[in-house]
């Protein structure tokens, strides 16, 4: 497996992956490729990567996209969607895909990174919930951060509109 940037060409991989990641999944929305698709759009597809086979095929692909974080200044990002071709998935390649993101983030010199997913999962990576920080008003312990220089930040996040799709 190798780990890339996306490329233009890709964007076809990538939502049928996505879309197929999320089919089943009990927490979807089913917007998880169009989402991806109108951060692409909207140019704010801060870090895009995917995981390569040996044979070039695409099988995984993670967003990371700005987000503003009420009464902070800062550069925070949104990891998600992280997505793995379903038969390919609990093999690490989800994992693989975060790290090399937040290695990118640390290397961009940016603050944190911020998501909505399962802490069990979550955690391995270093994210913690923390009730100071919310999504929709709402403290959540499946909502949470990751601080990578400076003071946890405290306010509401406000991901980019393109996570508004329906």
């Amino acid at each position: 497996m190798q780990i890339k940037d996306e490329r233009p060409e890709d964007a076809a991989a990538i939502s049928r992956i996505t879309a197929a990641a999320f089919a089943t999944a009990p927490h979807s929305s089913g917007t998880e490729a169009r989402i991806v698709e109108a951060l692409r759009q909207a140019d704010a597809l801060t870090i895009s990567l995917v995981a390569v086979s040996d044979d070039g095929s695409i099988f995984g692909h993670v967003a990371f996209s700005p987000v503003r974080i009420e009464g902070v200044v800062g550069r925070w990002y949104g990891l998600g969607p992280v997505s793995v071709a379903p038969d390919l998935q609990r093999q690490g390649t989800g994992g693989a895909l975060i790290r090399a993101g937040l290695a990118r983030l640390a290397a961009m010199n940016a603050d944190g990174c911020v998501l909505l997913g399962d802490p069990a999962y979550y955690s391995r990576f270093g994210f913690v919930s923390d009730p100071a920080l919310t999504y929709g008003g709402e403290p959540s312990p499946y909502f949470q951060r990751l601080v990578l220089k400076g003071d946890p930040p405290k306010g509401d996040v406000k991901y980019h509109a393109a996570f508004d799709v329906t």
